[in-house]
Formats: structure tokens, sequence, C-alpha cells
């Protein structure tokens, strides 16, 4: 746990990314209504785009599945509140 109510789930980014993932996150729940996932999302794929690059992507929501291949470093999924947050750089397979 890092922030107020947050828990990481999983995650293999360096703990000043972690911290902000968690900052972004919390900042969109301020802005947006907890139910407008999308925005959230968008909120903090722009935000990761801005400060690290293009090529991010975030899922947000209470209930998901997913598959995906991610670079290394760049990925996390933690609780905040009552949603899911996965976030993570897209990588080609190989």
């Amino acid at each position: 746990m890092l922030e107020g109510k947050g828990v990481i789930e999983d995650t293999d980014m360096p703990v000043k990314m972690q911290i902000q993932a968690m900052r972004w996150a919390s900042q969109a729940l301020d802005v947006y209504d907890v139910l407008h996932y999308r925005s959230i999302a968008a909120h903090i794929k722009k935000e990761f785009d801005k400060k690290y690059g293009g090529g991010w992507q975030c899922v947000v929501g209470s209930k998901f599945g997913c598959f995906f291949t991610h670079t290394k470093g760049t990925f996390i999924y933690f609780t905040l509140e009552t949603l899911n947050f996965l976030i993570f750089k897209g990588a080609t397979s190989t």
C-alpha cells in the first residue's frame, strides 16, 4: 500500500512510477464520477503519455479480464477505493 486506500496487487514498475500512477488515479477520481471509467482511464493515460512518452494503456473498472504483452518495468495493477486499475506500456510479442 502506497497512498490512502490503494493496494497494489502486482507490478514491475519502479516505486516512483507506482506512486505517480496511484496519484494520477486518485486525481482522476477527484475530477470524474466513479462510474465514468472511460474518462478516468483517459486522464491517467494522458498523464503517462505526457511524462513517459506515448504507448500507454489504462483499464479501469470493477470487473474485467485481460491478456497483454507489456514493456518490462511498465506494468501495475492496483485497487483504489472501489475500482481496479491496470496500467502498462504496450510491447510487441516475439
